[in-house]
């Protein structure tokens, strides 16, 4: 690796996520949970942001015809809580998604641990989100005012009860190919406001285009189940909104991490092996 170079290449991005996988494998599961409670809690509050600018201005898009104005503006200031995650090293469900299979598929991790991460992952990014919505959203009242109870019953039906499973799932592939890409450019990335922008943007667009975020998805509608939303239920958002949008977003992260694994895992001249320390480098044969 050029020590010049600003960006890493792909290749060098691929190995990277192996390394984090190993990383990931061989972290204590107690680890984990909390890092991905924090991470559902982080999350949270750029998905409190998204709330508190598409719910708060019902007249822009009255008043302009233009209901691209609010999802835009919701959009951009999303991020404001996914950068936390990957910055401080959180576990975050959907990005987990790629890493796991490209270290299984380097051959560097055990099959079974994608299923003991995402299963503790998904439970601690549940639980963050949860805590979020009911403590500092619900009982906080922050939200309890008009436009803003309204704005939020009606954006969890617009998650959970109008489309169908089909498309809640369709979703959520495009919400897991952004942000997979996100998380792509942000490992490429050398310094701080790189990482930053690499992140903001397929983010950004990925909200702004109303695609389903499974994790973001734990606090928007059990919110709206707390706000009395009408025809939505913790079983209609397991059997419906959950299921669609967690299977999604796993096609999602595959379309981005398929490629990566056939170009530089399966088809690399640099083959990844294990150092006697147990570390990870590339070598040529």
């Amino acid at each position: 690796m050029d020590p010049l170079q600003s960006t890493l290449k792909p290749d060098e991005v691929t190995f990277a996520f192996v390394q984090q996988g190993v990383a990931k494998h061989r972290m204590r599961y107690d680890i984990v949970f909390f890092k991905a409670v924090l991470a559902g809690l982080m999350l949270s509050f750029g998905a409190l942001m998204n709330e508190l600018v598409q719910d708060g201005t019902p007249s822009l898009s009255a008043a302009t015809g233009n209901p691209a104005i609010p999802k835009l503006l919701g959009g951009f200031v999303f991020p404001s809580g996914f950068v936390l995650i990957p910055m401080l090293g959180l576990e975050l469900l959907t990005s987990n998604m790629m890493v796991f299979p490209i270290a299984i598929a380097s051959g560097a991790i055990p099959w079974w641990s994608l299923l003991v991460n995402w299963i503790i992952v998904t439970f601690g990014n549940l639980a963050g989100s949860l805590f979020s919505a009911a403590l500092l959203v619900r009982f906080s009242a922050i939200l309890s005012s008009e436009p803003f109870a309204t704005g939020v019953q009606t954006f969890a039906i617009k998650k959970a009860v109008t489309p169908s499973f089909l498309q809640i799932f369709l979703r959520g592939i495009g919400c897991n190919i952004l942000v997979c890409i996100a998380i792509w450019l942000s490992v490429g990335a050398k310094e701080t406001v790189s990482k930053l922008i690499a992140i903001w943007i397929p983010i950004w667009v990925f909200v702004a285009c109303s695609f389903d975020h499974v994790i973001a998805n734990m606090f928007y509608i059990p919110l709206g189940i707390l706000f009395d939303a009408p025809s939505l239920t913790v079983d209609s958002y397991i059997r419906k909104s959950l299921i669609a949008t967690y299977l999604g977003n796993i096609v999602g992260a595959f379309i981005v991490w398929g490629p990566a694994v056939y170009f530089y895992v399966w088809n690399s001249e640099n083959k990844i092996q294990e150092t006697e320390e147990g570390s990870l480098t590339k070598s040529d044969e």
